[in-house]
């Protein structure tokens, strides 16, 4: 087989491949071993007539489409390689020339990943983000632990206020008649919370244990019943119990109930520590993103739609995975949103496009740097990859493919490139910013 490259226009190419007479012949006689079963021919148990025979009957081209399939099949990377190109999808193909005695010709249309011209991406201005942990930020946790240590407790001494967690029974009632869904028994209501309509907790407020009395509320015009919007309406309530979330006093001994510290003071720096901790790897998450968003918008690329339609059918298949965890698919969310599939992938395009866009940037950069992948570089990506598998190391090898050992070494050499944005950059502090200008 025989491929040249016959035409370029933007990011897609025809090349052509020319198959010998015998290289042809030998496809034919592949198609006629794989697909004679298909065949009936009269005085021959099925799949058992000669190749001669079923050309006879069906016509010389009987086997034509299947030898072509399976000659394309074998011989497209090999072409792929003489040409020097690097597809995107799997081409179209045409046959240019075909024949029992004569050479077989076909050409193959398809997208290639495009030429990218790389701005500025050495340098580029981010934002330093601060990692400065307050004290605010430090009783903040600790008011959360506090709260997941906190008890409900009875109140029976006084009347309902604002934040307390009340047992009541209700209805609702239009122009002195109760209403669907204005009913509620032993219904927990924390006043304060915003839960019912406005002005209804509020009037809970001063009402002691076991009082019957009335709340009088005016439905909001935005109300989801056409039939209670903007009216006012009755609650017959009874309140039965009030509670209160009690919560402990934040000092040494409530340290040594829920750390391995002994004082208060100790536990707040540790909490310190590890925000400080979380909040530089946070930093340097978000000051990466901007290093490559400037890099990716100081580029120039002319996008293949085969490639866009690709990371739209990834966004699809997560966002379609995240529906089935609840129950549902994408089919069924685009009924009940009275969306159409179509509409869904209209949406995700310029996000695609972005993500498409960013990676062949990267993917730029690397080339551009040359950066390789040393056996180090993969055997640490392995381990870290099958530690987080909790799988062991040469068992995890043992599984890895051809594919996935590419991927794993394209996915180093694409990280070297985002690392090598982020320690080039310029961190510029948002005040310095101002001042310049």
């Amino acid at each position: 087989m025989n491929a040249k490259l016959i035409k370029k226009e933007g990011y897609v190419v025809e090349l052509e491949m020319t198959f010998s007479n015998a290289e042809f012949k030998d496809g034919i006689k592949k198609a006629y071993n794989k697909t004679k079963g298909k065949y009936s021919i009269q005085g021959f148990r099925k799949g058992k007539a000669p190749q001669v025979m079923i050309e006879r009957v069906y016509g010389e081209g009987a086997f034509y489409e299947e030898a072509i399939n399976i000659l394309f099949s074998e011989q497209y990377e090999n072409a792929i390689k003489q040409t020097d190109i690097n597809p995107v999808d799997y081409p179209s193909i045409d046959v240019k020339n075909i024949g029992k005695d004569e050479e077989l010709v076909v050409t193959a249309k398809v997208d290639v990943y495009p030429d990218i011209t790389l701005g500025e991406y050495k340098g580029v201005e981010i934002d330093k983000v601060d990692v400065k942990v307050t004290q605010k930020d430090v009783q903040a946790e600790i008011d959360k632990e506090a709260e997941k240590n906190s008890r409900i407790v009875t109140i029976e001494d006084r009347p309902a206020k604002k934040g307390d967690i009340t047992i009541i029974d209700f209805e609702g009632f239009l122009d002195g008649v109760a209403f669907e869904g204005g009913k509620g028994v032993s219904h927990e209501l924390t006043l304060g919370s915003g839960q019912f309509i406005p002005g209804f907790e509020d009037q809970i407020i001063g009402k002691n244990i076991g009082e019957e009395f009335d709340v009088n509320v005016t439905f909001p015009e935005n109300y989801q019943s056409d039939d209670l919007k903007g009216k006012e309406v009755v609650f017959k309530v009874t309140l039965h119990e009030i509670k209160v979330k009690e919560l402990p006093e934040i000092d040494d001994e409530f340290v040594k109930d829920i750390s391995e510290f002994d004082t208060l003071e100790e536990y707040k720096k540790d909490i310190k520590k590890k925000l400080t901790e979380q909040n530089k790897l946070d930093a340097k998450d978000t000051m990466i993103d901007q290093a490559i968003m400037k890099a990716t918008e100081n580029a120039t690329v002319e996008i293949p739609n085969a490639l866009i339609e690709k990371r739209i059918d990834g966004l699809m298949n997560e966002f379609d995975m995240r529906l089935k965890y609840q129950g549902m698919d994408i089919k069924k969310y685009a009924e009940l949103t009275g969306m159409t599939i179509e509409n869904f992938r209209e949406q995700y395009k310029e996000i695609a496009k972005g993500q498409v866009k960013t990676q062949l940037v990267i993917e730029a950069i690397a080339k551009e740097q040359n950066f390789e992948v040393t056996e180090e570089d993969y055997e640490a990506k392995i381990v870290k990859t099958a530690e987080n598998y909790k799988m062991e190391v040469e068992e995890f090898k043992k599984n890895l493919s051809d594919d996935y050992k590419a991927y794993f070494k394209e996915t180093i050499v694409n990280e070297k490139a985002v690392d090598f944005l982020f320690e080039n950059a310029k961190q510029v502090k948002k005040a310095d910013k101002k001042d310049e200008e």
